[in-house]
């Protein structure tokens, strides 16, 4: 007879994740063991959203589904589970008070990610989970009986094991992709992985001499990275690197990607609610009206002065140009280069700076409805470390509670009627 095992549970990262799969396996009855490499929990958490945590996204469960393209159909069953109302309510009823930003970014009213985590370690500790800290898991070994799991102290078994380590992005918060390691070891397969919303590089003086100026609604295009152009909107924040911002965030996934990033295309729109046509034509109007005025006065009147003087270079007219006199040919060439400015790059900050990581374990790898892996039954995963990355805005995160709240679920059921069916019930 199968003697019984320490833990229904063991949870490998106390991560975003790792933490819902925790709780919420306890609250269904499993003996629930949270393993964490790290000295404390939840790291990254305290590191997002430059230290606020942008808990979720202003929309409906199908808002972030749609968000995740064609990859988000993998989550209709994690979001059934823990959706974006459930989550707003799982910190509301911890004292976590939340508030709406910019485009539908949800962040705690206190700007502080400290009280993010502190109600998931109370909401850890209130369902009677353990949680150990500074105990990475070095081995995972498959038993009759489930798994062990083993660490630099000692060898742990359970029932049932969720991996929750996360990908490689900020490594120095302890995601070093550990748990791709694991994976493979059980037959899946891992794309490789990339950072993702990291800043973009660019190795035009001209970009890098804008550094500190942040335009609120510009349009990036980047083709060449895929088949077809990949368009972005948003705001955008020159830097002395290059650029960052949520608009060049959300497009360094395919930077990334690309094998040649000096090769790919990037162009920015600066006034994306004028059409090329409307800027020449109010051009013109400005160099009869106001010949007297220098032309970067004029375009200062809708760009930054920095921006203007810096489209006229690029253009070849003098900052000490006048309006007037403004030829047909000046003017399509200054209207074409607010509207389709090329920017070139170099690459992305990599991991370092990355929010969060693209690539890991395949979707196709994994039961959706259980998180549960299809190459190794017993062993789920949740989080970072699935093939699942979503634009900047709270979609990451809201992945997270959402995988980890169904694979702690599930883990717990099934581990519970294992138990039952071998007669080791408690």
């Amino acid at each position: 007879m199968t003697s019984p095992a320490d833990w229904d549970v063991v949870v490998l990262g106390a991560g975003a994740a790792g933490l819902m799969a925790g709780l919420r396996a306890a609250q269904c009855g499993a003996r629930t063991l949270v393993l964490e490499k790290n000295a404390r929990p939840g790291v990254k958490i305290l590191m997002s959203g430059g230290t606020r945590c942008n808990i979720t996204h202003d929309c409906d469960n199908r808002g972030i589904i749609d968000a995740y393209g064609t990859s988000g159909k993998f989550l209709h069953s994690a979001l059934a589970a823990f959706g974006v109302q459930d989550t707003l309510d799982f910190f509301h009823a911890a004292g976590v008070a939340t508030k709406i930003e910019g485009p539908g970014k949800i962040f705690p009213v206190s700007d502080r990610a400290t009280d993010v985590l502190a109600a998931l370690v109370a909401g850890l500790h209130h369902s009677g989970a353990t949680l150990t800290l500074g105990e990475p898991a070095t081995d995972l070994i498959k038993t009759d009986g489930g798994f062990e799991v083993v660490t630099p102290s000692r060898r742990i078994t359970c029932r049932r094991v969720i991996v929750t380590t996360g990908g490689r992005s900020y490594p120095g918060s302890g995601t070093t992709g550990d748990g791709y390691t694991l994976a493979a070891k059980f037959g899946h397969s891992i794309i490789p992985p990339r950072p993702a919303l990291t800043p973009i590089v660019s190795p035009a003086p001209w970009v890098t001499s804008l550094r500190g100026i942040t335009l609120p609604d510009v349009v990036l295009t980047l083709t060449g990275a895929t088949p077809r152009p990949t368009v972005c909107r948003g705001a955008l924040l020159f830097a002395h690197f290059g650029l960052t911002g949520p608009v060049a965030l959300d497009l360094s996934r395919w930077v990334s990607g690309s094998p040649t990033p000096s090769q790919l295309t990037l162009a920015v729109d600066f006034l994306p609610e004028v059409r090329e046509a409307e800027l020449d034509a109010w051009l013109q109007a400005e160099s009869l009206a106001s010949g007297r005025k220098l032309l970067a006065t004029v375009l200062a009147d809708r760009l930054p002065n920095r921006i203007a003087t810096t489209l006229l270079a690029l253009c070849g007219l003098a900052e000490d140009r006048r309006a007037a006199g403004l030829s047909k040919a000046d003017r399509q060439r200054l209207a074409r280069a607010i509207k389709q400015t090329v920017i070139p790059v170099s690459g992305t900050l990599g991991f370092a700076k990355a929010e969060v990581t693209a690539g890991g374990v395949p979707l196709d790898e994994v039961h959706s409805k259980s998180m549960e892996s299809k190459r190794q039954p017993g062993l789920h995963f949740a989080g970072e470390v699935l093939d699942l990355d979503g634009p900047i805005g709270g979609y990451n995160f809201q992945a997270a509670w959402s995988t980890g709240w169904l694979a702690g679920q599930s883990a717990a059921s099934l581990a519970l009627d294992e138990s039952r069916t071998l007669g080791l019930t408690r």
